[in-house]
């Protein structure tokens, strides 16, 4: 059985992967981080320097304000990472990077398998449909979420991005201009409202058609069981940066 260190553990999604973990007898959570403990069924640790516990890879749903510890706990214990906090910056995402040389690292902006295979479609659309289509990323999420866009709104455009060898600009606040929309460019729009757990719409619109590939999460055990998995993926691979789509080469 793999042993995991759950790094936001009494957070919102943190509650989520705890549930599944324990429908799930591959993985178990041995141990948490969380500045507030509100009692887990395992010990939760403050701080990562009080972690007196053996674990075989972390789970991290927790804050980007968190990444320089993480990834110093992570590499000084030798432990592979899987990365589900959204809201990095570049500068923290090349952090990341650099720590994957010293240990296998799992990072994806989103862990549901429906929105990587999403992502997957909707670059296979583009490189049939081409430049004759332009295309529109509409995002949806709660309004408690903090990031705008959302990191899965970017991931599907800098993939949609990498079909057109990136010559594509974002444009995201298209009303604060009066011009004809430029044929290099992916609007990305954002809402926020309610509950919402999670929707994507990437929108091909054509000459007299409009294709459009959706993706919707009704709750937030979808990311928990793609971190699960992700985390069982992870725990015997060599140092090195792995997403998603590895996952479903092996599928």
């Amino acid at each position: 059985m793999i042993k995991a260190i759950l790094v936001g553990a009494c957070g919102k999604m943190g509650k989520n992967i705890t549930e599944c973990a324990a429908e799930n007898d591959d993985i178990k959570i041995v141990a948490g981080v969380d500045k507030y403990n509100s009692g887990m069924a395992y010990p939760v640790f403050s701080d990562f320097s009080k972690i007196d516990l053996e674990a075989d890879v972390i789970i991290d749903f927790s804050n980007p304000a968190l990444l320089n510890e993480l990834l110093e706990f992570a590499k000084s214990k030798k432990l592979p990472l899987v990365i589900a906090t959204t809201g990095y910056n570049e500068s923290q995402i090349k952090q990341i990077e650099a720590a994957s040389k010293f240990i296998p690292i799992f990072f994806t902006f989103n862990m549901s398998l429906g929105v990587n295979l999403l992502c997957s479609l909707a670059k296979r659309a583009a490189s049939i449909l081409g430049d004759d289509f332009d295309i529109e990323i509409i995002e949806k999420h709660h309004n408690q979420k903090l990031d705008s866009p959302s990191g899965t709104a970017i991931m599907l455009a800098n993939a949609l991005n990498g079909v057109f060898n990136d010559k594509l600009k974002y444009e995201y606040d298209r009303h604060t201009k009066r011009a004809k929309r430029n044929k290099n460019e992916i609007g990305i729009h954002s809402v926020r409202g309610g509950t919402i757990v999670g929707e994507h719409d990437v929108i091909f619109a054509g000459r007299d058609e409009v294709i459009t590939l959706s993706h919707a999460a009704h709750s937030k055990q979808v990311f928990a069981v793609g971190a699960l998995r992700a985390a069982k993926f992870i725990a015997t691979k060599p140092n090195g940066m792995y997403d998603m789509n590895d996952i479903l080469k092996i599928d």
